[in-house]
């Protein structure tokens, strides 16, 4: 049997659906291949979306038509909006989601796609034809034919399981064996491998929890939708639990620490910084009189809790000991045990902005074999892998997201110009022009793009059109309402603000302290243009907050676009991918190596590079403009000022 497809999708995790899903939205024949159908979209580890960062990009995967947001919505238990007390520029959207449901979801949107059809084995090989991608081979002995092929196999790929201090058990996440031949293959291909490991925490039943020994945490009163595009229906909601591990635990931990895998020696892959094992946290942080523990629901038909903070590879007796000594679960049932997982990873230096494999035409990496840890981050990099391979087919210009586009942009970017040296997680501080990318306004930041690029369905084309034409009639609204001190008074009396004594805008009410748009609208009212307020002309609080956010900050917001408009000019000097860095003696020979390495594709990116200075990027110029000069660079190269 040979099956003739345009793309093929290796993996249904967050990475895979996501690419298989973008891909065939974008009109060409795809297949999503996986070992098991059932667990097509599943949570390996918290059944969670979102949160710092990660919550602003599972939006961007929505604007840029992908099934995440939607996923989340029809799945979701738990929510909350983190960083509230702060800026809106690091405001995270987080929802905790039944395990179960999730799958169901994503399962159901890629059963929609007519572009998409799914297949159920373990690809052991890619097949190549003058050295560019040709297609892929299955455990089965199967092989399908396709010009664009996307990796996205997760800790697969020679995976490890590590419980205790014994030798290691093959597997890509529990009860599912590992990706060997696969990971063989693409070795043998010349691409570089390394090893990273990543951990998940033991779960309980809930039924044993003193919860009257702990802090009910319940979810916030909010309309919040992470999708924008469609309205699922959002599941009933459940409370979590914050507790702490004290001394207790951590003279456990300390005892039984040489019983570790990750301390017993069996792991040498490097793990996550930002999400420590127990482990790490009482070795690195000892003198910490605690550490925060939340206990979160793992469905709605399911007693079970994930015990967020306490991710181990310790032996079994050992981590119910260590449970035992935390507050409210003193006499807790443990349902499944904690471990560590070790993996290969591609570093991805060797990749293009589109995810392509240099070396080899036609391959695409992502996910958490590009050196990242998490779902939205996976999820962010498929739908740009997947979006770039259909484009190649369609014979169209690549998708490249900026740095000042989309949080997308700032991890793909990082990953290719900055490389990894531990599993890579998106934090806000990344990004230069926060107040640009925000979780509120990702749909007009990138859903037009999404559409120029035949990216959307035509039902998300005219939610869009739906949700712009909204928000562009409130912010009107704002700039041309003009409104008397007396009905303005009586409100900025009621906040602690100064009265005015001439008609005022409403867009300059809101750069005042303490006042918000929705009480201006409340005093204004919002017309058809006519004086009569009607209903159907109301804007909705999500568009309400949007527009808050766009007026009240405008001149930072202004500030920060002529910050990136400055990076763009740099953007615009094109470095070709085959410059001969190493003649250029008048760099320094430190980035002369990293340049060569990196091989970036502008001056802007050069500049991100870790290593080069700014006078290396000085005589990076005129070398490049010198060998323009005398003829000897490739047209490609050629600056497009």
């Amino acid at each position: 049997m040979r099956g003739v497809y345009d793309v093929v999708v290796i993996g249904g995790g967050h990475a895979g659906t996501e690419a298989a899903a973008a891909s065939a939205r974008a009109g060409v024949r795809t297949l999503l291949v996986t070992p098991d159908l059932a667990r097509v979209g599943q949570m390996s580890c918290n059944p969670a979306i979102g949160g710092v960062a990660k919550g602003i990009v599972a939006r961007e995967v929505d604007a840029l038509g992908g099934m995440m947001g939607r996923a989340t919505d029809a799945s979701r238990i738990h929510f909350r909006m983190l960083n509230r007390s702060k800026g809106p520029a690091v405001w995270g959207p987080r929802a905790q989601c039944d395990r179960a449901m999730y799958p169901v979801a994503v399962r159901r949107l890629l059963d929609g796609l007519p572009m998409l059809d799914l297949f159920q084995d373990s690809v052991e090989d890619v097949v190549l034809e003058g050295g560019r991608i040709a297609g892929v081979r299955t455990r089965g002995g199967l092989e399908f034919a396709a010009r664009c092929v996307v990796v996205t196999a997760g800790t697969f790929l020679r995976g490890r399981i590590h419980v205790g201090g014994e030798a290691g058990v093959g597997a890509g996440r529990a009860g599912e064996g590992p990706s060997v031949a696969l990971a063989e293959a693409l070795e043998a291909l010349g691409v570089e491998v390394a090893r990273f490991k990543t951990g998940t925490p033991p779960r309980i039943d809930g039924r044993t929890v003193d919860f009257a020994r702990t802090e009910r945490q319940d979810g916030d009163e909010t309309g919040f939708r992470f999708s924008r595009y469609a309205r699922e229906q959002i599941p009933g909601q459940r409370p979590c639990w914050i507790t702490y591990a004290g001394d207790e635990l951590k003279r456990v931990v300390r005892e039984n620490l040489h019983r570790s895998a990750l301390y017993g020696g069996e792991i040498a892959g490097r793990g996550p910084r930002y999400c420590p094992s127990i482990e790490d946290k009482v070795v690195r942080f000892p003198n910490a009189p605690r550490h925060q523990v939340f206990l979160e629901p793992e469905g709605l038909h399911t007693t079970e809790l994930y015990v967020n903070g306490l991710s181990t590879s310790l032996p079994p007796d050992a981590q119910l000991e260590f449970l035992r000594t935390v507050p409210g679960l003193e006499d807790v049932a443990m349902t499944k045990v904690g471990y560590a997982i070790e993996y290969d990873y591609f570093p991805p230096h060797q990749l293009r902005h589109t995810l392509e494999v240099r070396a080899i035409p036609g391959l695409y990496f992502a996910g958490q074999i590009n050196g990242t840890t998490g779902y939205e981050e996976a999820a962010g990099q498929g739908i740009v892998a997947g979006m770039n391979a259909a484009l190649r087919i369609r014979g169209d210009e690549p998708l490249l997201l900026e740095r000042d586009q989309a949080y997308i942009g700032v991890l793909i970017d990082d990953l290719v110009t900055r490389g990894v040296d531990e599993p890579y997680r998106l934090f806000t501080s990344r990004a230069e022009f926060r107040l640009l990318l925000r979780q509120d306004n990702a749909h007009r930041r990138l859903g037009s793009i999404a559409r120029e690029r035949g990216l959307l369905t035509e039902e998300q084309e005219e939610a869009l059109d739906r949700r712009l034409a909204e928000e562009d009639r409130t912010l009107v609204w704002f700039r041309e309402t003009i409104l008397a001190p007396d009905v303005v008074n009586p409100m900025l009396e009621q906040v602690g603000s100064t009265p005015v004594e001439e008609p005022v805008r409403a867009n300059e009410l809101l750069k005042r302290p303490r006042v918000c748009a929705a009480d201006v609208i409340g005093i204004g009212g919002m017309s058809d243009g006519s004086g009569v307020r009607r209903a159907d002309q109301t804007a909705s609080s999500d568009v309400v907050a949007t527009v808050e956010v766009e007026l009240k900050y405008a001149g930072y917001v202004a500030r920060e676009r002529k910050r990136a408009e400055k990076l763009r000019e740099q953007a615009s000097f094109v470095l070709d991918e085959a410059l001969p860095y190493e003649d250029f003696r008048t760099i320094s020979f430190e980035a002369r190596e990293k340049l060569a390495k990196v091989r970036p594709g502008t001056l802007a990116q050069a500049g991100r590079i870790p290593g080069v200075s700014p006078a290396d990027l000085q005589n990076l110029i005129l070398e490049v403009r010198k060998l323009r000069a005398g003829g000897a660079e490739p047209a490609a190269a050629r600056s497009v000022r």
